[in-house]
C-alpha cells in the first residue's frame, strides 16, 4: 500500500509540477498579450488624436473659407458698385464720355507692347535694350518703332 500511495503522491507531485509548469507558460503569455494590449491601445489612442486633431483643423479650414467667401463676396459687390458709379459719372459727363472714348497716344500703347518672350534671358534683354522714353517735350528719335521687339 505503501508503494500505491508513493505513486499516486510521485503522479499528484507530477500533476502539480506540470500544472505549476503550465501557469508559469500561461502567465508568461498572458504578460506579453497584456504588452501587446497596451502598445495597441496606445497607436489607437493615438490615432484617435490624430483623427481629432484632423477635424478641428478641417472645421477651422471650412470656417476661414467661408469667412473668406463672404469677404470676396463683399469685395466683388464693392467693386460692382464702384464699377457702376464710374459708368454713371462717365454717361453724365459729355466731356469725359468723349476722353474716355478717345484712343490712346501712340506712345502710351507703346508701353504696353511687349513681346512674347521663351525665357528670363530673352525678357532681360528686351529690358535692357527697349527704348527710352523721350524727355517731356521731346519727340522720339524714331517714331515709327512700335515696342522694342
Amino acid at each position: 500500500m505503501t508503494r500505491l500511495a508513493v505513486t499516486v503522491l510521485a503522479v499528484l507531485l507530477a500533476a502539480l509540477c506540470l500544472t505549476g509548469w503550465r501557469l508559469g507558460a500561461v502567465t508568461g503569455e498572458l504578460g506579453d498579450a497584456q504588452r501587446i494590449i497596451g502598445t495597441l491601445s496606445a497607436g489607437i489612442e493615438s490615432r484617435d488624436r490624430t483623427i481629432a486633431r484632423l477635424n478641428a483643423d478641417a472645421k477651422a479650414s471650412q470656417k476661414r473659407e467661408a469667412t473668406l467667401r463672404l469677404q470676396q463676396g463683399r469685395a466683388s459687390t464693392g467693386a460692382l458698385n464702384r464699377e457702376l458709379t464710374i459708368q454713371r459719372e462717365t454717361d453724365a459727363n459729355p466731356a469725359l464720355r468723349n476722353w474716355t472714348a478717345a484712343a490712346l497716344p501712340a506712345d502710351v500703347i507703346r508701353l504696353h507692347g511687349r513681346p512674347a518672350f521663351g525665357n528670363a534671358r530673352d525678357y532681360l534683354d528686351w529690358l535692357s535694350t527697349r527704348d527710352k522714353l523721350p524727355a517731356a517735350g521731346k519727340q522720339p528719335a524714331d517714331a515709327g518703332r512700335s515696342g522694342g521687339g
